[in-house]
C-alpha cells in the first residue's frame, strides 16, 4: 500500500472510482440545513434554536479566543477551520429535547446529519481499529489537516471516516495514493482527532524506539548477545519515546474504563489487551523489539527491580486521572517468551462507595449493617478473582472508620493506600505472612482487622484468635457460595466449636454486566421457558416482560455497559450452628440458611433480571443453579 506523498510529487497513480454516494447536498453546514436537521430529528426545539441564533456570535468569538488563547507559542501543526453552527450547539451543552435528562453531544448531531444525507454514521470504536490500518495508510499531518481516519480495508475498498463525507477533493487523493476505492463513513470531528491523536502518537513512539533498539543490538541465540555501546543522546531519546508510549497505554485505558491492562510476549510480537466490563480486548500488537524497554518503564515507575527477569514481583504506580489519584498494581511473571506484565486499575470512586450503593436488597443490605455493628467476631466475604470483594472490604472499612475506632489491614498486596487505615503489605522474603503478622499486630491495640486471604489453618487460627479476644475482623475466602465457607474452615482444620464461636456471617457475591441503557429494549418471553432454562419458579404463568440491549455505539454493540454485584448474605444464627459438625451436610445447612433468611446468588440475580437491570444470559452465565 502506497502512502500520499507529499505537494509537488507527481509519480501518483490514476484515478479511480472513490465512493458511490449520494450528490452533495448545497452547503451541507449552513445554519439552515444544520438547525433543519436537528429540528426534524427531534433532538432541539424551535425555542432552543431561537436561543442557538441568539448567541451563535458570542459563542463564535469566545471560541475563537479560546483557540487563540492554546495556539499562541505552541508549535507542530495547527488545524485552523472555521466554526460553524454544530460548535455552537455543542459548546452551549443544550439538553436534547426528545431526551431531557441527556446532554446534545457532537456524535447526536454527526448521526442525524449522516441520516439526512443518506450516508452511514459510525460511531469509532478504538478497541476494533487496526493499528497498522490507521497509520499506515495516510500520515498524521494529512489525516489531522483533512479530519478522515482509515478505520477499515475490505475486498479491496479502504472505508474512512470523517465529519465531511462532501470533501470530494481529498477522498480522491486517498483513492490515488491507496490504488483502492474509498468510501466514507460519517463520524464525530472529537472522536476522529482523538484517535489520530492516541494511534499515531503510540505508534510514532513505538516506531521511532523500534529503529533505536532495531540497532543496538544483534541477538546470536539464548547464550550470548552482541551489544552495540549507545550514546548518551541515544539512550535519552529511546527513553523518551518509550515514556510516550506507555504514557499513550495508561490514557488509552483510563479512557475505556479497562480494570486491567495485560502486556503479553509471544514469538514476534508483544499483545497489548484490556479488560473492559470483565471481557478482555486486543488493542495493540507491536514489534517484540520494544517489550523490554516498555517492561522496563513501567518497571521503573513501580520501583521494581529492572535487572531481575527471572522472579515475579510486584509493585505499585500512583497517577492523575482528571484530578483523582489512581493507583495501578504492577505484577510482572516470567512467561516463555519474555516478561508479561499485569496492570490492575485501582480507582477510588469505584474501591469507596457507600453500601447502599454496591447492589445490596433491602434486606441483605440490613443483615449486613447488623453484622458490622457487632463488637467482635469474623465477617467473611467469599467469591472468585474479581468478584467485587476488594470493593466491598474497602467500602465497609471506610463505613466504620471512625477517629474511636483502631483499623488495621494485612494484605497481599495493598490494592489501595487510604491514609485513614494502617495498612501492612505481605513480604514472605522477610518474613511478613498473614499468619506471622498477626501475632504481632495484636500487640498494635487494634479495634478492627482485615486479613487480605484466610488460606491456611494458621491464618485462620490466627484471626479465630483476634476475634475472641474483643476484635472485629474481615477476611475473604474463596469459596463458591456463603454456606460452603463453613466445610471449607473445617476442611482447614478449624474445629467445629470455634467456628460456632466467632462466626458472625458470612457474604458471598459475583458481578453481572448491566444492560447498556442507550440501546434497551422490552421483549416478551414464556414464564415456563424461564422456568425450563433457570430452574426459578416465579410462581406465575403466561409471558413475561424482559429486558435486553440491542447492541448500540456507545456498548460497542455487545448490549452490555457497566457491571452490578449481586450478593448472598447468610447470617450465621443458632440454628446453623447447631448443624456445624466435623461432618456437617451441607445440603442440609444450605436448606436451614434459606429458612434463616438467606437469598442465594441465584434468587438476587433473577431479581435483577425481573427490574431490567440484566439479562437472563447473564444470570445463567454468573450463577449456578444450585446457588
Amino acid at each position: 500500500m502506497k502512502k500520499i506523498k507529499p505537494s509537488g510529487e507527481q509519480d501518483m497513480p490514476q484515478s479511480k472510482e472513490y465512493s458511490d454516494r449520494t450528490n452533495p447536498p448545497n452547503d451541507p453546514f449552513s445554519d439552515e440545513r444544520v438547525i433543519q436537521t436537528l429540528l426534524n430529528a427531534g433532538l432541539l426545539s424551535q425555542n432552543q434554536i431561537n436561543e442557538v441564533l441568539k448567541k451563535k456570535s458570542s459563542v463564535i468569538n469566545r471560541l475563537t479566543a479560546v483557540r487563540a488563547k492554546s495556539h499562541s507559542g505552541a508549535t507542530g501543526l495547527k488545524i485552523i477551520r472555521p466554526f460553524t453552527i454544530i460548535d455552537v450547539v455543542v459548546s452551549l451543552k443544550l439538553h436534547r429535547a426528545d431526551k431531557i435528562h441527556e446532554k446534545l453531544d457532537e456524535e447526536s448531531i454527526f448521526q442525524a446529519l449522516a441520516n439526512d444525507w443518506g450516508i452511514p454514521f459510525k460511531k469509532i470504536d478504538p478497541l476494533k481499529l487496526d493499528l497498522n490500518v490507521v497509520t499506515t495508510t495516510i500520515p498524521r499531518n494529512f489525516a489531522l489537516k483533512h479530519q478522515v481516519l482509515p478505520i477499515e480495508i475490505q475486498d479491496g475498498c479502504l472505508t474512512v471516516a470523517t465529519p465531511d463525507p462532501f470533501n470530494t477533493e481529498t477522498l480522491e487523493d486517498l483513492s490515488r495514493a491507496s490504488q483502492m476505492k474509498v468510501k466514507a463513513v460519517v463520524s464525530s470531528r472529537a472522536d476522529i482527532i482523538k484517535c489520530i491523536d492516541e494511534f499515531f502518537g503510540f505508534k510514532r513512539s513505538i516506531s521511532k524506539a523500534e529503529g533505536l533498539f532495531d540497532a543496538t543490538a544483534i541477538d546470536l541465540g539464548n547464550l550470548e548477545q552482541y551489544v552495540r555501546l549507545k550514546s548518551a543522546d541515544e539512550v535519552q531519546l529511546d527513553d523518551q519515546h518509550i515514556v510516550n508510549a506507555v504514557n499513550h497505554l495508561f490514557v488509552y485505558a483510563f479512557d475505556q474504563r479497562a480494570s486491567d491492562i495485560h502486556i503479553e510476549p509471544k514469538r514476534d510480537i508483544t499483545v497489548v489487551r484490556m479488560r473492559i466490563d470483565g471481557v478482555l480486548h486486543t488493542v495493540y500488537k507491536i514489534t517484540k523489539k520494544v517489550h523490554v524497554a516498555i517492561v522496563s518503564r513501567i518497571k521503573t515507575l513501580s520501583r521494581l527491580d529492572i535487572a531481575e527477569k527471572r522472579r515475579p514481583q510486584d509493585g505499585r504506580i500512583k497517577m492523575d486521572k482528571e484530578g483523582t489519584e489512581v493507583e495501578i498494581r504492577v505484577s510482572t511473571l516470567p512467561v516463555a517468551f519474555g516478561e508479561k506484565v499485569v496492570m490492575r486499575v485501582m480507582d477510588p470512586d469505584i474501591l469507596f462507595q457507600g453500601l447502599d450503593e454496591l447492589g445490596f436488597t433491602k434486606s441483605d443490605l440490613g443483615h449486613y449493617n447488623q453484622f458490622i455493628k457487632r463488637p467482635h467476631g469474623i465477617i467473611l466475604i467469599c467469591g472468585p478473582t474479581g468478584s467485587g470483594k476488594s470493593t466491598t472490604l474497602y467500602s465497609t472499612l471506610r463505613q466504620i472508620s471512625t477517629p474511636e475506632v483502631n483499623i488495621t489491614t494485612i494484605e497481599d498486596p495493598i490494592e489501595m493506600i487510604h491514609e485513614d487505615f494502617n495498612q501492612i503489605a505481605v513480604q514472605p522474603a522477610v518474613g511478613i505472612t498473614f499468619a506471622t503478622i498477626l501475632r504481632t499486630i495484636l500487640r498494635q491495640d487494634p479495634d478492627i482487622i482485615m486479613i487480605g486471604e484466610m488460606r491456611d489453618l494458621e491464618t485462620a487460627g490466627n484471626a479465630i484468635q483476634a476475634a475472641m479476644t474483643g476484635h472485629l475482623v474481615f477476611s475473604t475466602i474463596h469459596t463458591n457460595d456463603a454456606p460452603s465457607t463453613i466445610t471449607r474452615l473445617l476442611d482447614l482444620g478449624v474445629p467445629p466449636f470455634l467456628i460456632q464461636t466467632t462466626i458472625i456471617g458470612i457474604l458471598a457475591q459475583r458481578l453481572m454486566r448491566k444492560i447498556c441503557s442507550t440501546c434497551k429494549e422490552s421483549f416478551e418471553m414464556d414464564i415456563d421457558e424461564l422456568k425450563q432454562a433457570m430452574s426459578i419458579n416465579l410462581k406465575k404463568e403466561g409471558k413475561i416482560t424482559l429486558f435486553r440491549g440491542k447492541g448500540c455505539t456507545k456498548c460497542r454493540g455487545t448490549g452490555y455497559r457497566g457491571r452490578a454485584a449481586i450478593f448472598e448474605v447468610l447470617p450465621y444464627t443458632d440454628a446453623l450452628k447447631k448443624l456445624t459438625t466435623a461432618e456437617t451436610d451441607l445440603t442440609a445447612f444450605g436448606i436451614q440458611a434459606r429458612k434463616e433468611g438467606m437469598v442465594t446468588l441465584r434468587e438476587n440475580a433473577v431479581k435483577k433480571l425481573l427490574a431490567g437491570v440484566t439479562t437472563y444470559q447473564e444470570v445463567l452465565r454468573v450463577t449456578m443453579e444450585h446457588t
